[in-house]
């Protein structure tokens, strides 16, 4: 078992030289009941998500996607914040957290309390248009699904492996025939969730606006990522490149390990609490 608890003194004196901004991972979550999409190993540990270019050139794959997201959306909704959520919200209020920038799509910062948030890859608790650019909220979405899908079989839900971006693990006869609804606001546009999928870029003002917190920190603290995706591990490639600090709490390995002047392998949630109870 790692000596995490002997590392808290370092994290903590290195948030007081100054204010961190924090990068956030699917590891965060998992203590709400999301699951990460890597192992400790940073290997998948779920199907590869959908990609943007399938998502919008193939119907099958946008019909196999909402559905998936049909029954997800039932956990997912629902997922609270959890400890790791609000220490980090705390650590805010107390101004040793410059700003969240988040992987996630799971909107737990915000409802945790935190206010500099960055959602990197955007939020599944919005859809938009890609015709018109209407934005629907996704809880709307959800009863247009069920009002156009009215025999699907519920009992799937229930069974269903949940996925980490909000979705399901469900067997293609189950969604075979799953209507998806078009944007109600110019009555033909393809509904996506506003989120960065796959194969898709961040847009390059939110790069920015997190490449300049980066800047203006003591240092990064990475939370619960693997940083395998270049879009969160170019920032602690950043602040390395600064000569600032980068600090990881993940269980496993990073892409970033050997940029790191240390790490705690611990669960994310327990050694936040227990780095704000020591403040």
């Amino acid at each position: 078992m790692s000596n995490w608890h002997a590392e808290l003194p370092l994290l903590r004196t290195a948030l007081a030289a100054g204010p961190f901004v924090v990068l956030t991972g699917a590891g965060l979550s998992t203590g709400s009941g999301i699951p990460a999409y890597r192992d400790a190993e940073g290997r998948w540990a779920h199907p590869a998500p959908v990609q943007h270019q399938a998502f919008t050139r193939d119907e099958a794959v946008r019909r196999r996607y909402w559905a998936r997201s049909f029954v997800g959306w039932q956990r997912f909704g629902q997922a609270q914040p959890n400890a790791g959520h609000h220490a980090l919200a705390e650590l805010e209020r107390q101004g040793h957290v410059h700003t969240v920038i988040t992987q996630n799509v799971d909107g737990l910062h915000l409802a945790a309390g935190s206010h500099a948030v960055i959602e990197l890859h955007g939020a599944l608790r919005q859809v938009v248009c890609m015709a018109c650019g209407q934005r629907h909220e996704r809880t709307q979405v959800q009863t247009w699904l069920e009002a156009l899908n009215p025999g699907f079989d519920p009992s799937c839900m229930d069974t269903a492996r949940t996925a980490p971006d909000g979705d399901a693990h469900l067997e293609e006869d189950v969604y075979g025939d799953f209507k998806v609804p078009g944007c109600p606001a110019c009555g033909a546009g393809l509904l996506k969730p506003d989120v960065v999928f796959y194969g898709d870029n961040v847009p390059r003002e939110r790069v920015a606006q997190a490449m300049a917190c980066v800047e203006g920190a003591a240092g990064l603290l990475v939370v619960g990522s693997s940083l395998m995706v270049y879009s969160g591990y170019r920032f602690a490639e950043q602040a390395h490149r600064l000569g600032k600090p980068v600090i990881a709490i993940n269980q496993g390995v990073t892409r970033a390990d050997a940029l790191l002047a240390f790490k705690l392998d611990a669960d994310c949630g327990q050694a936040l609490e227990a780095l704000v109870s020591a403040h």
